[in-house]
């Protein structure tokens, strides 16, 4: 369950209700971008693709012999993954990101690595992506210096159906390869393969996670009153005047969400309108408590100059008891009997309070716990969140022009004969 509290923006009921009309105008204009294949409008679909959740489960349960799991992969390749198996591992199989191109890193990874017992999962749907070729090229030639023919079996690709470099590949070699469908981009493809491949043999529910999913996409469709992300996207929407948008999650397996939800806010709405106005919010990730030792300091004493989302948890799926010891009264005393939860909770209920009070503009999302079913409603309820957005904002929320002339740059600076770094 995803629960949103606004107990401390006591005038957004009345806000809700009169941006009514504007929310559901900005939903229609969304949903009728659904008939051109071009909308990159996939996502929407994606919790309900059951034949591609079978085959992921069959390419698994062909390969029970892996024990290190190495994804190739940057920005909405390896972020939601990386969320999610960090949340979820249960399988005993070792993850490794190599979503950078740092040298050093990745050769302490291959010499720690068994090759006989490793899977290399490249992720790229352009089959393009500088960062994500370069580590392919050091990985297929470490598979192949080691394994000799057997490498094969060792590789496998997610990419686009029909196009690029790793497709190609694919097709030459034999490999075995998944497809990021046409219409889903890079930070809305967590619950394609992108996300389910490297999810199942982390052991993770994934039934779970695409009914959680299913949940976000019937509340976006649901009448305005009951429609969560259109209420989520509307306080982002007329906080918008504040130039941060703080996410702050209460629960160290989600440590990696925050990241994630980073590129989805930023890289989706921070564009130029159809005037050419510059809009957008700078998200910035937290992580509770540990940040209340950090960042809410400034949050709360520094300029009211942000939007602070807290995602905590209403109940731990285990709780650890804290015992009473002797000697330790006086200090810890307040602690004893208590839960290792319980003082989670306090701390996160003590922030939210606190921020309110010093006249941050504050609201909190609360999981019914950190489940499958829960963060895959979560997830979905961004991206919807995300997507109404842009239509409120006037952005295409699934392009990234930015990013693009950065990638034409690199190119052309690795291309310059004699070029000296």
């Amino acid at each position: 369950m995803l629960r949103l509290d606004t107990r401390f923006l006591p005038d957004f009921p009345q806000a809700f209700k009169e941006h009514g009309p504007l929310l559901l105008q900005a939903r229609e204009a969304l949903l009728a971008k659904r008939k051109d294949p071009q909308s990159m409008l996939g996502w929407m679909d994606l919790p309900e693709d059951t034949e591609t959740l079978r085959r992921i489960r069959r390419y698994r349960e062909a390969n029970p012999w892996v024990e290190d799991f190495v994804l190739l992969g940057i920005g909405g390749s390896a972020l939601g993954p990386k969320a999610l198996e960090s949340a979820f591992n249960e399988s005993g199989v070792r993850f490794h990101y190599v979503d950078h191109v740092e040298p050093e890193p990745v050769l302490r990874l291959l010499r720690g690595l068994d090759p006989r017992k490793t899977l290399v999962n490249a992720v790229s749907k352009s089959g393009a992506t500088a960062e994500t070729l370069a580590a392919l090229l050091v990985f297929l030639n470490w598979l192949r210096e080691n394994l000799g023919e057997d490498w094969r079996r060792h590789l496998v690709l997610t990419t686009d159906p029909r196009r690029g470099a790793l497709r190609a590949l694919a097709e030459k070699e034999g490999l075995e390869a998944f497809s990021i469908p046409d219409n889903v981009g890079g930070r809305f493809s967590v619950l394609s393969p992108v996300g389910l491949l490297p999810l199942a043999f982390a052991g993770m529910d994934l039934e779970a996670l695409l009914m959680g999913a299913r949940k976000a996409n019937e509340l976006a469709l649901a009448p305005l009153e009951e429609n969560l992300p259109l209420k989520t996207a509307l306080l982002q929407h007329l906080h918008r005047h504040l130039p941060i948008t703080v996410f702050m999650v209460y629960s160290e397996r989600l440590k990696y969400l925050p990241a994630w939800f980073v590129q989805l806010h930023d890289e989706s709405l921070g564009k130029r309108d159809g005037e050419g106005n510059r809009v957008g919010t700078t998200a910035v990730p937290a992580l509770g408590p540990q940040d209340q030792h950090a960042q809410v300091q400034l949050f709360r004493e520094g300029p009211l100059d942000k939007l602070i989302v807290l995602v905590v948890p209403e109940r731990a799926t285990e709780d650890l008891l804290l015992p009473q010891v002797e000697g330790l009264e006086g200090e810890a005393g307040y602690l004893f009997g208590k839960g290792l939860f319980q003082l989670l909770k306090a701390e996160a209920e003590a922030t939210y309070q606190a921020l309110a009070e010093a006249g941050q503009r504050v609201y909190t999302l609360y999981l019914s716990e950190v489940s499958p079913y829960a963060v895959g409603w979560l997830l979905q309820h961004l991206m919807w969140q995300t997507a109404f957005l842009g239509e409120l904002w006037g952005v295409n929320a699934f392009d990234q022009p930015g990013v693009e002339l950065v990638k034409r740059l690199t190119l052309t600076f690795l291309e310059r004969p004699g070029y000296e770094f």
